[in-house]
């Protein structure tokens, strides 16, 4: 499972036929997801239906055990007792490592510096050895892979692998049957692995269907790769969603979305975070930044959807619960449902009761309040308190803030809805 040249075709890389091996060969280990339709979702986007393929609930809390296992469980014998070595932000990180405990398989997995400490915890209690190395992926892939030729590791790479991609094209497999009749599907795309795995199913299922790949402004490579005709690598990326922070595509994951991926779109950090707060509020389920994506996309500009029937697949859910509920409160932000305010005031804390009332009085809820740390800018006879808001819109807490900087003892230095 090295990197090589470039396929001459899809085909060469991958073929329904490979992904239909790879269902057989992971059934009983990975769950067939379920198909969640919202009604919500479809009313703001304007498709006719939505369909969430949530793989935020496949074991290991992501879609990467399916290419994993289903590459891991077809190595010779002799290469699964030298052990594996993997390079991973944290998904396909608790897949192999997961794989390798079930395949009695050893795994070493190295991470970048930004990968969250949930899935290295994770990947830890799957039984693998979790080397830290590189400030983002590539730094890491490339010690990945010093450590395969010095200790003769096999090297399962995350994306640009035929039986990674066929493993994860086992979504596609499960979707088609759970929405047959879908016009577009919406799909993240990191080194392209999954979406390569599923527009291979849905294109054989039915050549009509719109593939649309999803990926973050700070890490949109794809694009430029299919309109050059090459694969383009970033310099750097910078984007919250970890996930699919990666620089390129690699040969075989280019080869496949090249033939067979209609269009490619990207979405802004901030359309990301509102997607997984719409998520978490509308589908009762957490995401993280890189499985909000498609449907980040799907609520955007970025591709129109008008009474079609979309299915997004949501690729996970491993964020840490401190994280999400920062994200999930960014996003409330840009929503225009949550502010944060800088008061003085005059009596602390006994002016905390009124500040409080009078948010509730005009309906909205106080969701933090402290003291703030004082600056040159502050009055010297009175006390800064930060103060966090939520409502139903802009328009409401401007009506909140109006009301508290009308308050005895109490004025409105600065406020985030300007």
């Amino acid at each position: 499972m090295t990197e090589g040249s470039a396929p001459e075709s899809a085909d060469a890389v991958v073929t329904v036929a490979d992904v239909a091996a790879a269902r057989d060969r992971i059934e009983g280990i990975a769950h067939e997801t379920p198909l969640d339709v919202s009604t919500t979702f479809a009313e703001m986007s304007g498709a006719a239906s939505v369909g969430l393929k949530l793989e935020n609930m496949q074991r290991t809390g992501s879609f990467k055990i399916r290419g994993a296992y289903n590459a891991m469980a077809t190595l010779p014998e002799g290469v699964k007792e030298r052990g594996v070595v993997a390079a991973s932000a944290g998904n396909h990180a608790q897949g192999v490592a997961l794989a390798g405990r079930l395949l009695g398989i050893d795994t070493t997995i190295v991470v970048p510096e930004v990968t969250p400490a949930a899935k290295i915890a994770a990947t830890r209690g799957y039984g693998a050895e979790v080397v830290v190395e590189g400030d983002i992926y590539e730094r890491s892939y490339e010690y990945a892979l010093e450590l395969a030729d010095s200790e003769g590791y096999e090297f399962v790479h995350p994306f640009d692998d035929e039986s990674v991609i066929a493993g994860q094209g086992t979504v596609g497999a499960e979707l088609v049957e759970q929405f047959p009749d879908v016009d577009t599907v919406l799909v993240s795309i990191g080194g392209g692995g999954l979406i390569s795995g599923v527009a291979t199913v849905l294109k054989e299922h039915d050549p009509e269907v719109r593939v649309v790949g999803v990926q973050p402004e700070g890490a949109a490579h794809a694009k430029p790769s299919l309109e050059r005709g090459e694969i383009h690598q970033l310099p750097d990326v910078d984007t919250v969603a970890d996930g699919i922070a990666d620089t390129r595509m690699l040969e075989k994951t280019f080869a496949v979305v090249e033939e067979r991926v209609d269009d490619v779109v990207a979405v802004s950090d901030e359309e990301i975070t509102v997607a997984v707060t719409l998520l978490a509020e509308r589908a009762k389920t957490v995401a993280e930044t890189a499985g909000a994506a498609p449907v980040a996309a799907l609520l955007s500009d970025a591709v129109d959807v008008t009474d079609e029937r979309v299915a997004a697949v949501v690729s996970g859910g491993n964020v840490d619960l401190t994280e999400h509920g920062e994200l999930a409160r960014t996003g409330l932000m840009s929503l225009g449902r949550y502010a944060e305010a800088r008061l003085h005031v005059a009596d602390w804390p006994g002016s905390l009761g009124t500040v409080a009332d009078a948010v509730s009085d005009r309906g909205a809820g106080l969701d933090a309040v402290e003291r703030a740390r004082r600056t040159d800018a502050d009055h010297p006879n009175r006390t800064p308190v930060a103060v966090g808001l939520e409502g139903s819109g802009p328009d409401h807490l401007r009506d909140v803030v109006a009301g508290l900087a009308g308050l005895d003892g109490v004025s409105v230095v600065s406020h985030t809805l300007d």
